[in-house]
């Protein structure tokens, strides 16, 4: 038994010299010192040597055992050592190799999208003229969407809404609720809970059930705006209008106003920008026209203003609305709305 346990300790420090991984040193110790090794065998079974014998073969195979022990500990700090002189060597190494004055590598940054760079825009453009923001619910009830805005259910006006309904019904069996067709709803709460003077803009997303192309998307955004007082007259729309064209197209963009027909206002006009693609001389962008329908303006219809407990014999007032998404499209000269909601960071970046 001792001459099998002096055999075992000179195989295990010989195999541990030769060990040069943690990997290896772990089967090492496992061979050696785990619960099934050969010493831990020998160990229980030498309750079956003659007692002389068990306490002289007991006392070297634990004397054994701890020397095993005590040269494992002594390797593992040695390999760890090891491992980190060849990172350190390694990371000067690299170091070494490395031109410290070229530029660093850039990291990728965020920006905001377009649209809501031109959102932010033009509110802070009429922001400066006076005006206060105001938002609202893009599921609007029936009501604000049509009836206050002298719309009534059998208008022919609501066919050219193609509106989203949503699946709900009154006790009546009548549909009441709708994903907004414009912001114009805005302006329905806002005579209804604001007393004069008024002086608003009303960003938001709405929905209308249409065909795609490069001017029309069934989710798009809009900007309406309304201000109501008294002697508000179509000069200060047009004032209005005008100034911010000019603060956000630029003084030499030409706009255009004509007279078009919206149930809410009286008398009504559409309001158009220079294309910016063509200037005028006409492109599939603004339709060979040469002008691009910026949106619609007018003076409050005064059936909107009695609904919202305003009395239109001693205020007026204007309002208007446009596309937000166009807005950028004229400026930068897009001529095609869908590339802002593909998600081409190609496109999104030089914008």
């Amino acid at each position: 038994m001792i001459q099998r346990l002096n055999e075992l300790k000179q195989t295990a420090l010989r195999e541990l010299e030769a060990v040069n991984d943690a990997a290896n040193l772990e089967s090492w110790r496992v061979r050696y010192l785990g619960r099934k090794s050969e010493l831990t065998n020998m160990l229980r079974g030498l309750a079956e040597l003659p007692i002389e014998e068990r306490k002289s073969a007991g006392a070297l195979a634990n004397q054994i055992k701890n020397e095993l022990a005590a040269v494992l500990d002594q390797k593992t700090e040695s390999l760890k050592t090891a491992g980190r002189q060849q990172i350190l060597n390694t990371s000067e190494a690299a170091a070494a190799r490395s031109d410290i004055t070229l530029p660093g590598r850039p990291l990728p940054a965020g920006r905001i999208h377009p649209i809501s760079e031109t959102f932010n825009e033009i509110c802070d453009i009429f922001v400066s003229l006076g005006f206060q923001i105001v938002e609202s619910n893009d599921v609007e009830l029936d009501y604000y969407n049509f009836e206050a805005l002298n719309i009534p259910a059998e208008h022919p006006s609501r066919d050219d809404m193609n509106s989203f309904w949503v699946d709900y019904e009154n006790e009546r069996g009548q549909r009441t609720m709708v994903m907004r067709t414009h912001t114009t709803n805005v302006t329905a709460r806002t005579v209804a809970t604001m007393k004069p003077p008024i002086r608003v803009i009303e960003p938001g997303k709405v929905y209308r059930y249409e065909a795609t192309d490069a001017t029309h998307l069934t989710m798009f955004h809009q900007v309406d705006g309304l201000a109501v007082d008294k002697g508000i007259t179509m000069a200060d729309l047009k004032g209005v209008f005008f100034d911010f064209c000019r603060r956000f197209y630029g003084e030499g963009r030409r706009v255009r106003f004509r007279p078009d027909y919206f149930p809410f206002v009286e008398p009504g006009v559409e309001v158009a920008v220079e294309c910016t693609i063509c200037h005028g001389s006409g492109c599939r962008l603004c339709g060979n026209s040469g002008w691009i329908e910026l949106g619609g303006a007018g003076m409050v219809h005064p059936k909107v203003l009695e609904r919202g407990g305003i009395d239109p014999n001693e205020y007026t007032g204007f309002a208007f609305g446009f596309g937000v998404d166009r807005a950028p499209m004229l400026r930068y000269g897009i001529d095609d709305l869908r590339l802002f909601f593909g998600n081409d960071l190609r496109f999104l970046r030089q914008l």
